[in-house]
Protein backbone atom coordinates (compact mmCIF):
# COMPACT_ATOMS: atom_id res chain seq x y z
CA UNK A 1 0.00 0.00 0.00
CA UNK A 2 1.00 3.42 -0.78
CA UNK A 3 1.63 5.82 2.22
CA UNK A 4 -1.10 8.82 2.17
CA UNK A 5 0.35 10.15 5.34
CA UNK A 6 3.62 10.86 7.07
CA UNK A 7 3.86 12.36 10.36
CA UNK A 8 7.19 12.63 11.50
CA UNK A 9 8.14 14.12 14.72
CA UNK A 10 5.29 16.09 15.34
CA UNK A 11 4.78 18.53 18.22
CA UNK A 12 1.29 20.57 18.19
CA UNK A 13 0.14 23.08 20.71
CA UNK A 14 -1.59 26.78 21.49
CA UNK A 15 0.15 30.31 22.36
CA UNK A 16 3.43 28.09 23.08
CA UNK A 17 1.64 25.48 24.99
CA UNK A 18 2.40 21.76 23.75
CA UNK A 19 -0.55 19.59 23.98
CA UNK A 20 1.10 16.96 21.63
CA UNK A 21 4.73 16.04 21.40
CA UNK A 22 7.35 14.16 19.66
CA UNK A 23 4.12 11.88 17.45
CA UNK A 24 5.13 10.34 14.73
CA UNK A 25 3.14 7.83 12.24
CA UNK A 26 2.29 6.81 8.97
CA UNK A 27 -1.72 6.34 7.31
CA UNK A 28 -1.37 4.07 4.65
CA UNK A 29 -3.89 3.51 2.03
CA UNK A 30 -6.94 1.91 2.97
CA UNK A 31 -5.95 2.28 6.18
CA UNK A 32 -8.56 2.71 8.84
CA UNK A 33 -6.83 4.11 11.85
CA UNK A 34 -8.92 5.02 15.31
CA UNK A 35 -7.20 7.67 17.38
CA UNK A 36 -8.49 7.18 21.00
CA UNK A 37 -7.21 8.76 24.36
CA UNK A 38 -8.47 10.57 27.40
CA UNK A 39 -9.82 13.79 27.32
CA UNK A 40 -7.31 16.24 26.97
CA UNK A 41 -5.00 14.26 25.64
CA UNK A 42 -4.74 15.98 22.22
CA UNK A 43 -7.08 13.94 19.98
CA UNK A 44 -9.00 16.90 18.66
CA UNK A 45 -5.78 18.49 18.11
CA UNK A 46 -4.32 16.23 16.29
CA UNK A 47 -6.83 16.57 13.60
CA UNK A 48 -6.86 20.45 13.50
CA UNK A 49 -2.68 19.63 12.90
CA UNK A 50 -3.62 16.81 10.01
CA UNK A 51 -6.81 19.45 8.50
CA UNK A 52 -4.13 22.63 8.63
CA UNK A 53 -6.04 24.26 11.04
CA UNK A 54 -2.69 24.64 12.69
CA UNK A 55 0.87 24.53 12.01
CA UNK A 56 3.27 22.40 13.76
CA UNK A 57 5.57 23.59 16.41
CA UNK A 58 7.93 21.37 15.78
CA UNK A 59 7.80 18.25 13.00
CA UNK A 60 6.48 17.80 9.83
CA UNK A 61 2.82 16.46 8.30
CA UNK A 62 3.23 15.00 4.45
CA UNK A 63 0.38 14.28 2.07
CA UNK A 64 1.21 12.15 -0.93
CA UNK A 65 -1.01 12.48 -4.05
CA UNK A 66 -3.69 14.20 -1.43
CA UNK A 67 -4.60 17.99 -1.33
CA UNK A 68 -6.15 18.99 1.91
CA UNK A 69 -9.10 20.26 0.80
CA UNK A 70 -10.26 17.01 -1.02
CA UNK A 71 -10.53 15.57 3.01
CA UNK A 72 -14.17 14.53 4.10
CA UNK A 73 -14.41 15.87 7.14
CA UNK A 74 -16.77 15.78 10.28
CA UNK A 75 -16.74 17.45 13.38
CA UNK A 76 -17.20 16.99 16.83
CA UNK A 77 -19.10 19.65 16.94
CA UNK A 78 -21.16 19.95 13.67
CA UNK A 79 -20.74 22.88 11.86
CA UNK A 80 -25.09 22.21 10.48
CA UNK A 81 -27.28 23.17 13.61
CA UNK A 82 -29.57 20.47 13.49
CA UNK A 83 -33.00 23.12 12.98
CA UNK A 84 -31.22 24.80 9.97
CA UNK A 85 -33.51 24.95 7.42
CA UNK A 86 -32.50 23.09 4.74
CA UNK A 87 -33.10 19.98 2.63
CA UNK A 88 -30.78 17.14 2.95
CA UNK A 89 -29.76 17.56 -0.62
CA UNK A 90 -28.84 21.14 0.40
CA UNK A 91 -26.75 19.77 2.94
CA UNK A 92 -24.60 17.00 1.42
CA UNK A 93 -24.37 19.08 -2.08
CA UNK A 94 -22.54 21.88 -0.20
CA UNK A 95 -19.56 19.06 0.85
CA UNK A 96 -18.82 20.03 -3.03
CA UNK A 97 -17.99 23.92 -2.09
CA UNK A 98 -14.40 22.93 -1.53
CA UNK A 99 -13.63 22.21 -4.77
CA UNK A 100 -15.10 25.04 -6.76
CA UNK A 101 -14.11 28.36 -7.49
CA UNK A 102 -16.47 31.22 -5.74
CA UNK A 103 -18.49 31.99 -8.66
CA UNK A 104 -19.17 27.79 -9.79
CA UNK A 105 -22.48 26.55 -9.53
CA UNK A 106 -23.18 22.96 -8.95
CA UNK A 107 -23.05 20.51 -12.36
CA UNK A 108 -24.54 17.63 -13.42
CA UNK A 109 -21.81 15.25 -11.89
CA UNK A 110 -22.70 16.52 -8.88
CA UNK A 111 -25.84 15.91 -8.88
CA UNK A 112 -24.95 12.30 -10.09
CA UNK A 113 -22.45 12.24 -7.28
CA UNK A 114 -25.57 13.29 -4.69
CA UNK A 115 -27.37 10.55 -5.48
CA UNK A 116 -24.74 8.11 -5.68
CA UNK A 117 -23.78 8.66 -2.12
CA UNK A 118 -27.19 8.69 -0.83
CA UNK A 119 -27.93 5.33 -2.22
CA UNK A 120 -24.80 3.95 -0.97
CA UNK A 121 -25.66 5.12 2.73
CA UNK A 122 -29.23 4.29 1.80
CA UNK A 123 -30.66 7.04 2.56
CA UNK A 124 -31.75 8.34 -0.87
CA UNK A 125 -35.33 8.57 0.78
CA UNK A 126 -34.39 11.83 2.84
CA UNK A 127 -32.89 13.26 -0.16
CA UNK A 128 -36.18 15.98 -0.05
CA UNK A 129 -36.60 16.16 3.65
CA UNK A 130 -35.53 18.93 5.75
CA UNK A 131 -32.76 18.53 8.31
CA UNK A 132 -34.59 19.70 11.42
CA UNK A 133 -37.02 16.63 10.97
CA UNK A 134 -34.45 14.07 10.81
CA UNK A 135 -33.26 11.81 13.85
CA UNK A 136 -29.67 11.82 15.23
CA UNK A 137 -28.17 8.84 13.08
CA UNK A 138 -30.10 10.57 10.56
CA UNK A 139 -28.35 13.53 10.91
CA UNK A 140 -24.98 12.07 11.35
CA UNK A 141 -25.70 10.17 7.96
CA UNK A 142 -26.21 13.06 6.26
CA UNK A 143 -23.30 14.78 7.48
CA UNK A 144 -21.37 11.53 6.33
CA UNK A 145 -22.54 11.93 3.45
CA UNK A 146 -21.41 15.61 3.02
CA UNK A 147 -18.18 14.53 3.73
CA UNK A 148 -18.24 12.08 1.28
CA UNK A 149 -19.16 14.36 -1.56
CA UNK A 150 -15.44 16.16 -0.74
CA UNK A 151 -13.31 13.24 -1.20
CA UNK A 152 -13.40 9.58 -2.51
CA UNK A 153 -9.57 9.11 -0.45
CA UNK A 154 -10.08 10.21 3.13
CA UNK A 155 -12.22 10.53 5.60
CA UNK A 156 -11.47 12.38 8.99
CA UNK A 157 -14.13 11.72 11.45
CA UNK A 158 -14.10 13.69 15.32
CA UNK A 159 -15.93 10.98 17.43
CA UNK A 160 -18.99 11.23 15.02
CA UNK A 161 -20.71 8.60 17.36
CA UNK A 162 -21.24 11.04 20.12
CA UNK A 163 -25.42 11.39 21.27
CA UNK A 164 -26.07 8.52 18.97
CA UNK A 165 -27.59 5.64 20.85
CA UNK A 166 -25.90 1.74 20.24
CA UNK A 167 -27.95 0.72 17.40
CA UNK A 168 -27.29 3.54 15.47
CA UNK A 169 -24.06 3.71 16.55
CA UNK A 170 -23.49 0.14 15.19
CA UNK A 171 -25.08 1.18 12.23
CA UNK A 172 -22.62 3.78 11.15
CA UNK A 173 -19.59 1.57 12.59
CA UNK A 174 -20.94 -1.07 9.83
CA UNK A 175 -21.35 1.43 7.30
CA UNK A 176 -17.74 3.18 7.48
CA UNK A 177 -15.92 -0.67 8.17
CA UNK A 178 -18.09 -0.72 4.09
CA UNK A 179 -16.69 2.37 2.92
CA UNK A 180 -13.19 1.23 4.07
CA UNK A 181 -13.33 -2.10 2.31
CA UNK A 182 -14.03 -0.17 -0.76
CA UNK A 183 -10.47 1.86 -0.68
CA UNK A 184 -11.55 4.75 1.65
CA UNK A 185 -8.95 5.87 3.94
CA UNK A 186 -10.71 6.61 7.46
CA UNK A 187 -8.70 8.28 9.98
CA UNK A 188 -11.36 8.07 13.35
CA UNK A 189 -11.66 9.79 16.66
CA UNK A 190 -13.64 7.55 19.07
CA UNK A 191 -13.82 7.41 22.89
CA UNK A 192 -14.65 3.87 22.70
CA UNK A 193 -11.51 2.79 25.04
CA UNK A 194 -12.97 -0.44 25.16
CA UNK A 195 -11.19 -2.97 22.86
CA UNK A 196 -14.24 -4.76 22.30
CA UNK A 197 -15.89 -1.95 20.47
CA UNK A 198 -12.56 -0.70 18.80
CA UNK A 199 -13.19 -0.92 14.96
CA UNK A 200 -10.29 -0.45 12.05
CA UNK A 201 -6.77 -1.91 11.77
CA UNK A 202 -4.93 0.66 13.37
CA UNK A 203 -4.45 2.28 16.84
CA UNK A 204 -3.54 5.78 17.93
CA UNK A 205 -3.00 6.04 21.44
CA UNK A 206 -2.38 9.49 22.89
CA UNK A 207 -1.57 9.61 26.75
CA UNK A 208 -0.24 12.72 29.00
CA UNK A 209 3.39 12.12 28.50
CA UNK A 210 3.05 8.58 25.65
CA UNK A 211 1.57 7.37 22.86
CA UNK A 212 1.04 4.05 21.15
CA UNK A 213 1.06 3.53 17.15
CA UNK A 214 0.51 0.04 15.85
CA UNK A 215 -2.30 -2.56 14.64
CA UNK A 216 -5.76 -3.61 16.82
CA UNK A 217 -4.03 -6.80 17.71
CA UNK A 218 -0.66 -5.24 19.38
CA UNK A 219 -3.07 -2.85 21.50
CA UNK A 220 -5.62 -4.84 22.76
CA UNK A 221 -1.91 -7.40 23.81
CA UNK A 222 -0.87 -4.04 25.73
CA UNK A 223 -4.20 -3.45 27.43
CA UNK A 224 -3.90 -7.18 28.37
CA UNK A 225 -0.20 -7.07 29.57
CA UNK A 226 -0.85 -3.78 31.04
CA UNK A 227 2.00 -2.15 29.78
Amino acid sequence: MNELIKVNNLSLGYDKKVVLKNISFSVLENDFLCVVGENGSGKSTLIKGLLGLIKPMKGSIKYNNLKQTFIGYISQDTSVDKNFPALVSEIVLSGRLNQKNINCFYNNEDFEKLDEVLKRLKIYGLKNKSFSSLSGGQRQKVLLARAMMATTKLLILDEPSNNLDYDFKKELYKILEELNEKGVTIIMITHDLDHSNLIGNKILALRSDDYFFGSVLEYVEVLHHGK
